[in-house]
């Protein structure tokens, strides 16, 4: 049930799968976020799991996506198929049938945050923090069900905080979003914040 980047433990009665890439501040992989349903899989198949722990290697929880794969998109319809695999992942967290723990050390943001606000409960160390700051970060979007997800579990004012730039006032219905996040991920600013981040530098936002 390991991966290179993932391990996966049975303690007792606890599942503990571990996102183990801490030089990358536990980033996801395609890979990462394949281990992870798999071993949604085998806790709900596994009768001595009572409880299903997620944590993350060294300083960080998950810092997102890894934004590195992004540099192979395309087309818009490389981040609708992303935002697609994305909430497929989350739903499958949420259908865990056993309890399911995020013990949060450190960042938690974009696909972090919503992993850990999947889980039934939060551990978190004082200087933990969650956030979704696309709109400073890469300018890219959210899906539908994610910002529903997030807005029912927190509040639409919560939310804000979280997305910083984000509104939250209307809800969209799942299929709707998906011409909004075709045009974000084949916009310039997209690109020029993936740029910007392997760069290492500051993204000069156009508008486009």
């Amino acid at each position: 049930m390991s991966t290179t980047h993932t391990t996966y433990e049975i303690r007792d009665s606890l599942a503990v799968l571990t996102f183990n890439r801490p030089e990358a501040r536990n980033a996801m992989t395609w890979e990462m976020y394949d281990a992870l349903v798999a071993a949604c899989e085998d806790v709900d198949h596994d009768p001595a799991v009572r409880v299903f722990v997620l944590r993350g290697a060294g300083k960080a929880f998950v810092a997102g996506t890894d934004i590195t794969q992004f540099e192979g998109f395309r087309s818009g319809a490389d981040g609708v198929d992303y935002e697609r695999r994305l909430d497929e992942v989350l739903d499958r967290l949420e259908r865990v049938i056993k309890p399911t723990i995020a013990q949060v050390q450190g960042v938690a943001a974009g696909g972090g945050c919503a992993i850990a606000l999947c889980c039934d409960l939060r551990v978190a160390t004082p200087a933990s923090t969650f956030g979704v700051p696309i709109a400073r970060t890469l300018g890219n979007c959210l899906s539908a069900d994610t910002c529903n997800r997030m807005i029912a579990l927190v509040g639409p004012a919560r939310f804000k905080e979280l997305t910083r730039r984000l509104g939250a006032e209307q809800r969209l219905a799942p299929g709707e979003d998906q011409d909004l996040i075709e045009l974000c991920y084949t916009s310039a600013d997209f690109r020029e914040g993936v740029a910007a981040f392997v760069e290492k530098r500051k993204p000069q936002w156009k508008g486009r």
